[in-house]
């Protein structure tokens, strides 16, 4: 079982900034996803504890996820908010690999708000 803790979000006006944080209680692959209204959940960004990045599309030059390993703790910048970006994001982390189902198990942050609004 991986804790997480997220902290950061809120209500921000168009092309302003945002970071969140969210530290786990061990190293492995953290990032963020996030669903925003009528949305499924979708990727936005991991990071792999060795430092390999994958960024979704929809952010790329605009949000910047990075991490700390002595803390375990990874971030995610967010510049030029734009309206569309308002949503819950959920800090992730990949557990151990199950062997019986044949996949990594995953685990969620309880979620940050952010709202994007003039």
């Amino acid at each position: 079982q991986v804790q997480l803790v997220e902290s950061g979000g809120g209500l921000v006006q168009p092309g302003g900034s945002l970071r969140l944080s969210c530290r786990a209680d061990e190293r492995t692959l953290m990032g963020w996803y996030r669903r925003r209204p009528g949305k499924q959940r979708e990727l936005v960004a991991t990071i792999s504890d060795s430092g390999r990045i994958n960024v979704a599309d929809s952010v790329k030059g605009r949000f910047t996820i990075s991490r700390r390993n002595a803390e375990n703790t990874v971030y995610l910048q967010m510049n030029n908010l734009k309206p569309e970006d308002t949503a819950t994001y959920y800090c992730y982390a990949q557990g151990p690999f199950d062997i019986a189902t044949g996949m990594f198990k995953d685990f969620w942050g309880k979620g940050s708000l952010v709202t994007v609004s003039s």
